[in-house]
């Protein structure tokens, strides 16, 4: 029995659209010869005729629709879909009754007009389709109980997706969610209807509209605007007193489909988004499938998302290795769950800083593909811990690299830092450190062994979202170093599908630099996210400059001096093709020097041992213990070079 959405039922099961269909096809012939003939009454030479025509005619269309399937379909959500199968049938039991009908004319007198079957033809569609319809139609006009709290709801985007929005709505109307009308950017769907709802105007009478309508939410279905088109979007609705939703993106919407589940608040991802990153899914793939790959930091925020997005591309077996046992095993059963049929899934919990256990490791699965996203990334901390950011970025780096070359990985892939240009923190001195050892194991196997540096991820761990987000959840104040500091953001998803597209343009010894579009302002970020928690700058939460933590610095950077920058075939990566020139000769003995003083935890030590290796290296509140060294004559570096290449690659982008 169907029922709305509300309980009530419609009373309609599909036996009694069979004997409807029965009922209206023994009805349609007569009428079809009162219309052809233009009479009230049949002629007594037709009746005979007209009885052998209905049962024939009867029994070949019932026949039809069933094979066709109209008594096993729920008419409730009839759609296109519906009205296209309904057609066909109608046509195929036509055409069947014409064929007989035409074949027992040229056998045996049989005094019917020709044009009947069509004519009965079309009065069977009309009968058939609107029966079906009228239940869709029925369902969506009854009066439906309603939540006790009703509001009214603007879709901002007239495409598919605004058209699943409302679709959604007017099926749930319990949710409480009244669609009063579309906007939309494209002048000519103005003044139009779809599904009822009329398209009221663009994003600029977003608040006459809201005012005119009494509207309370404002939902945006438009998955793959940019973040600056959500910020307009959001700024005019909370000016006009209305809050915001908004629907996943399209990669994210289970089959093409929506629920109103998934309408979900703004989140500060989604006015940082940027346009969609376009991936060479198919060179990735084959890349990737069949081999044996292996992820360090399988737990972490990167590396996990690199576990999944690998995982698509089906390898022949995928290892996560990580320090951390909870992290591991969490990444783990989540991909055992979705892992295809024959995809081997191995968890190793180690240590990077063990260089037997990495040996041990690499000869035991042999990986064909590496991905080293395992690292120390919080500055403050290492800055506090050189040591330990000595012993797991630079050494841990280290021990991978040699046991990839003694089983003869194919691929290597570093994931590295913004941080890592012009360091001024001994994290970003390691990371700079660690593309070093990648670039020189690069000149050794003559493989592609890269580094791709990217800046901040927002939703990973550490991120200054998360920290924002538990100071307001504390009720303040939010913590902000510096009026005029800015980072570069990406997602997740974005940062790992570059990382994925950069290690099929790397021949060895590059280092690729992932377009993280324009810096945001810290402080931007805070009174955003307030604005998104409903909450008033000022007034519920307070904003406190707090000042540079140490290795902290106002402005990230992209670009070394020295590195000579070139456009790539994806328009997101750029790489810097003579990064392995920039190795120094004594590399192996200066790393030797600073694990030495990692071991005997001399600070002092480990600073002057990443100033000798990365001169750029500038730690402010160490310069008074770093004298000034000359480093070694490969790795000295020409600032006036690398503003020129700094300069070209802007130009060429």
């Amino acid at each position: 029995m169907f029922r709305s959405n509300s309980g009530e039922s419609l009373n309609v099961r599909n036996r009694y659209f069979l004997v409807t269909d029965a009922l209206a096809l023994c009805l349609t012939p007569l009428v079809s010869i009162m219309l052809r003939l233009d009479v009230l009454d049949t002629p007594e030479e037709y009746v005979l005729s007209l009885i052998g025509y209905t049962l024939v005619a009867l029994i070949i269309r019932l026949f039809v629709f069933y094979w066709f399937g109209l008594y096993r379909r729920y008419w409730r959500y009839a759609s296109i879909e519906e009205l296209v199968q309904i057609g066909l049938a109608v046509f195929t039991a036509t055409a069947a009754v014409v064929l007989i009908f035409v074949g027992i004319r040229s056998i045996y007198f049989f005094p019917f007009p020709r044009s009947i079957p069509l004519i009965d033809g079309l009065l069977t569609l009309v009968a058939v389709g609107g029966s079906r319809f009228s239940v869709r139609a029925l369902a969506n006009g009854r009066p439906h109980s309603r939540s006790q709290t009703t509001r009214r709801v603007l879709i901002m985007g007239a495409g598919d997706a605004g058209a699943m929005v409302v679709r959604e709505l007017q099926k749930n109307p319990r949710r409480g969610l009244v669609p009063v009308g579309f906007l939309d950017d494209d002048v000519y769907k103005h003044k139009m209807s779809i599904h009822g709802v009329p398209v009221l105007g663009g994003r600029q009478d977003i608040p006459n509209l809201i005012r005119e309508y009494g509207i309370d939410r404002v939902i945006i279905a438009m998955p793959t605007a940019p973040g600056k088109v959500f910020r307009e979007i959001v700024a005019m609705c909370e000016k006009a007193g209305a809050k915001t939703k908004i629907i996943p993106e399209i990669y994210d919407l289970l089959d093409g489909t929506l629920h109103v589940s998934q309408i979900r608040d703004v989140d500060i991802e989604d006015l940082l988004r940027r346009q969609p990153v376009q991936t060479d899914i198919a060179a990735v793939r084959e890349l990737i499938a069949g081999q044996r790959v292996l992820i360090t930091g399988g737990g972490g925020s990167i590396g996990s998302e690199l576990c999944r997005q690998v995982l698509r591309c089906v390898p022949s077996e995928l290892t996560l290795l990580g320090h951390g046992e909870n992290s591991v095993f969490e990444i783990y059963h989540e991909l055992n769950r979705i892992k295809p049929d024959g995809v081997i899934l191995t968890p190793l919990i180690a240590d990077t800083r063990f260089p037997e256990r990495m040996q041990l490791i690499f000869e035991r699965y042999k990986p064909n593909i590496v991905f080293h996203a395992a690292a120390h990334k919080h500055v403050p901390l290492m800055e506090k811990n050189p040591a330990e950011a000595i012993t797991n970025n630079v050494l841990g780096t280290q021990n991978l690299l040699k046991a990839s070359l003694a089983v003869d990985v194919e691929h290597f892939v570093m994931i590295s830092t913004d941080k890592a240009v012009n360091p001024t923190s001994v994290m970003g001195a390691s990371k700079r450190v660690a593309e070093l050892l990648v670039h020189q194991a690069a000149e050794k196997s003559g493989r592609p062994y890269v580094a791709v540096r990217f800046g901040n991820v927002l939703g990973s761990r550490g991120s200054v979202v998360l920290t924002f987000k538990k100071q307001i959840a504390a009720g303040g104040p939010i913590t902000v170093t510096d009026p005029e500091m800015e980072r570069f953001f990406m997602t997740i998803p974005e940062a790992v599908q570059l990382v994925l597209q950069a290690a099929i343009l790397g021949n060895g010894g590059e280092v690729f630099v992932l377009d993280m579009g324009e810096p945001v302002k810290i402080v931007d970020l805070a009174r955003d996210l307030i604005k998104l928690s409903g909450l008033e700058e000022g007034r519920d939460i307070e904003i406190k400059y707090v000042g540079l933590r140490p290795g902290e610095k106002l402005f990230e950077e992209l670009f070394i001096s020295g590195e000579s920058y070139h456009c790539t075939n994806h328009n997101k990566i750029v790489i810097a093709s003579n990064a392995s020139s920039l190795v120094p000769d004594d590399l192996d003995a200066a790393v030797s020097a600073l694990a030495a003083s990692a071991q005997r935890n001399d600070r002092v030590a480990i600073l002057r041992g990443l100033k000798s290796l990365a001169p750029e290296f500038q730690p402010p509140n160490d310069i008074d213990v770093i004298k000034e060294q000359t480093p070694p004559a490969k790795a000295r570096l020409s600032a006036t070079n690398g503003a020129a290449a700094t300069q070209t690659v802007h130009s060429q982008a």
